[in-house]
């Protein structure tokens, strides 16, 4: 781990100023970065793939609105202070949107949830083994230009949707779909003031600048995100499929949503997880289920056109198959709840 400044914030302004001191580096040595519960970051500065000058604790901030969750008309606002296991409990939670607080408790043991903060969690960097690791040179997020060893490599774990010819690498996050399914808005603080931004808008497909991985600017922070609710999302679900069902991350996941009427799909909210490089909104297969019947044929075209684009590499071909599999587990699961 390499020398880096310590700075203890007070309020959000303060840990703005202190993130803003630090406003260049390459992607491996990044400027500045905020610390709340560290179940990613201090993992990556030990193996030596983040570098920041800065490192800004932010948990102070915890006893004010970043902490809480907090209802807000027609939905919930949950803080990015706020830890995994403390949102997935809440009542409010649990009772109008299960498919929230399912993302979260399966997406790491208790004792992570127990530290793990909202807001890093939606942050957290890809677990792609070649950006984990410096020993190989090949990697555009940590040395842009470089190459993808992934490409040529061992890629059974990495994304069909989404990628490009910089970069493979999946996007590892569970709560993160329920919040994109869902149409959140991120609310951050920077130094030019606060900002709202839709949460589809705030992770960026590599494209040819795979090291830039959000629209959040040098210095900006997450506060909160924004969810509106409505009764029939009551009806929803998070499906995780992966290697081991104690802990892991997905090889395939949905979080699914479905406003039932007489029988028929009036709307549909549909994310997959461990198959694309960002969250990802599978809005051809809502489309696809909208005015029909919750039915063997339904379900299949709206899995086949959520993965009509996928693009695959010599190990990871089986994640169309399972995420179509896994797609049309969760809607008959969905649609079979009672609410």
């Amino acid at each position: 781990m390499h020398p880096f400044m310590f700075e203890r914030a007070e309020t959000p302004a303060a840990a703005v100023r202190a993130a803003a001191g630090a406003r260049s580096g390459s992607a491996l040595h990044n400027p500045a970065q905020f610390l709340a519960g560290g179940t990613t970051l201090l993992d990556l500065m030990k193996l030596d793939v983040m570098r920041p000058q800065t490192v800004v604790d932010i948990n102070a901030l915890d006893g004010g609105a970043l902490g809480r969750v907090e209802a807000t008309r027609g939905g919930v606002r949950l803080g990015a202070l706020v830890r995994m296991a403390d949102a997935a409990e809440h009542p409010t939670i649990r009772r109008d949107c299960p498919m929230i607080a399912q993302s979260l408790e399966l997406a790491a043991s208790q004792q992570i949830r127990n530290m793990a903060s909202l807001g890093g969690n939606v942050l957290q960097r890809t677990r792609c083994g070649y950006f984990r690791d410096v020993s190989y040179a090949e990697c555009n997020k940590r040395n842009p230009g470089s190459g993808c060893a992934a490409m040529n490599g061992v890629n059974r774990e990495h994304a069909v949707l989404g990628a490009s010819q910089q970069c493979i690498a999946t996007y590892p996050g569970d709560f993160a779909q329920a919040l994109i399914a869902l149409d959140a808005s991120v609310q951050t603080v920077g130094a030019d003031g606060g900002r709202t931004l839709r949460f589809a808008a705030l992770h960026r497909q590599p494209g040819n600048t795979p090291e830039v991985e959000t629209a959040l600017r040098p210095g900006e922070m997450i506060a909160a995100f924004d969810v509106a609710l409505a009764p029939w999302m009551r009806r929803s679900l998070y499906l995780k499929v992966r290697d081991r069902e104690s802990y892991e991350f997905a090889l395939a996941s949905t979080a699914v949503a479905l406003d039932l009427r007489d029988g028929r799909v009036a709307d549909a909210r549909i994310a997959l997880g461990g198959v694309a490089t960002v969250p990802w909104r599978a809005r051809t297969a809502e489309q696809a289920l909208r005015g029909q019947a919750v039915d063997d044929a339904s379900i299949a075209a709206a899995a086949d056109t959520a993965f009509a684009e996928a693009r695959t590499h010599e190990h990871n071909a089986y994640k169309v198959e399972l995420g179509k599999q896994t797609l049309a587990r969760a809607l008959r699961q969905a649609a079979a709840l009672q609410i």
